[in-house]
């Protein structure tokens, strides 16, 4: 990639996430533009241009090109690490307290997000997030999601959800933990979570 195609608009930047992120699909279009609600002509022809910048792998099946992302090139794998760093501070403005409250984890934990309804819309009945770790730190987790159940700063309740390393490679064909993996807001270590969705593709 040379210094001209460097440039991204807000839209392209969308899509080159939700494919990233959507790890086990590929999308024509008009998937993409209904999944992301955004123009069909303007999908397909921001597609064709992240394709020319070697972030997308482009493919024809029959009449149809689909999409996905480039995930062997190595200029697109730094590129998303540095998108989803971005995410922390890119949370829904009915999260922001949680932010603050989850950056607790960081010292022990290998990886972190929040997934489900609250990432999504501010109509949530409680908010889920993922935290993986060792079995060593397993005392300093559970005091830490004590303190922040006693603060009381968050209105709904948190469900947590504890995962090993390894078991996110063992839940690989499990649908509603590629659902978790595909929808949900990164807030600790971008970089594990693109090395998990590499193992997992």
């Amino acid at each position: 990639m040379d210094a001209k195609n460097i440039q991204f608009t807000k839209i392209e930047i969308l899509i080159a996430k939700y494919l990233f992120k959507h790890y086990k699909d590929r999308y024509n279009a008009r998937q993409l533009a209904g999944a992301l609600d955004i123009n069909h002509a303007h999908a397909n022809k921001l597609c064709n241009i992240l394709s020319d910048k070697q972030l997308l792998v482009k493919e024809e099946i029959g009449n149809s090109r689909y999409f996905s992302y480039n995930y062997g090139d190595n200029f697109a794998i730094k590129f998303i690490e540095y998108l989803l760093s971005l995410e922390e501070r890119e949370f829904p403005k009915w999260l922001v307290v949680l932010s603050h409250s989850l950056k607790r984890f960081a010292p022990h934990i290998k990886l972190g997000l929040v997934f489900g309804s609250s990432v999504k819309t501010e109509n949530f009945n409680d908010i889920d997030v993922l935290l993986v770790y060792d079995n060593k730190v397993s005392s300093e987790i559970k005091k830490i999601k004590e303190e922040i159940r006693k603060s009381e700063l968050m209105e709904k309740p948190i469900r947590y959800m504890d995962m090993l390393e390894k078991d996110l490679l063992s839940n690989k064909d499990d649908r509603v933990f590629y659902s978790i993996m595909s929808e949900n807001i990164i807030f600790h270590n971008p970089e594990k979570y693109v090395d998990v969705i590499k193992c997992l593709k």
